[in-house]
């Protein structure tokens, strides 16, 4: 069986990559990097949960430890609207750079399973990052899983998140309930 580091954002969405590549003869070797994800407890209880998963199925995962609070707010603050673009080039390239280094030919992503991911910025990041570190990127559209993987998820007692990651995915998840609050404090007023 051939080995491919995946970049894996959480468990749930892992379950909808891993069947599917180890159908295909790959063995996906979780890697967890996620600087992105806010706030600590959120990072936390994403990657603690990944932990304890991939053992009962056999998986490696290599954890690249870094809550990057600071550091994602100084790159997306002055467009927010497009912080996804440095999210997915971000982890992306660490992905691609740890793959090199490490003797792993080929890499890919878990945010692949996604309903609500950008394919195409995904595609275009890791194709790059590919390029400059010499390794292949393997593009597999994983979405026609993510259904039946967050059910399973579910099953399994994973911990469901509600957003993407970032404190702004956060907002945006919650959006509505924020509007409804601030109407309603406002008319007591």
């Amino acid at each position: 069986m051939t080995s491919i580091l995946m970049h894996t954002c959480c468990a749930p969405c892992s379950l909808s990559c891993i069947d599917p590549l180890r159908a295909e003869g790959i063995e996906p070797v979780a890697f967890w990097y996620n600087p992105n994800i806010h706030p600590w407890k959120e990072y936390e209880a994403r990657r603690d949960c990944l932990l304890a998963y991939a053992p009962t199925i056999e998986m490696q995962v290599i954890v690249d430890e870094d809550y990057g609070l600071r550091t994602f707010v100084e790159h997306v603050a002055s467009d927010i609207d497009h912080r996804c673009t440095y999210c997915y080039q971000h982890r992306l390239e660490e992905t691609a750079r740890y793959a090199a280094e490490h003797g792993y030919e080929t890499f890919t992503s878990t945010l692949l399973a996604s309903l609500y991911q950008d394919h195409d910025g995904i595609k275009a990041a890791a194709e790059k990052y590919a390029r400059q570190y010499g390794v292949e990127f393997l593009y597999r559209d994983f979405r026609p899983n993510f259904r039946a993987g967050n059910q399973r998820a579910r099953e399994l007692g994973f911990y469901m998140q509600k957003y993407c990651g970032c404190v702004f995915s956060e907002q945006d998840r919650y959006q509505k309930q924020i509007d409804r609050d601030k109407k309603k404090f406002a008319e007591q007023a």
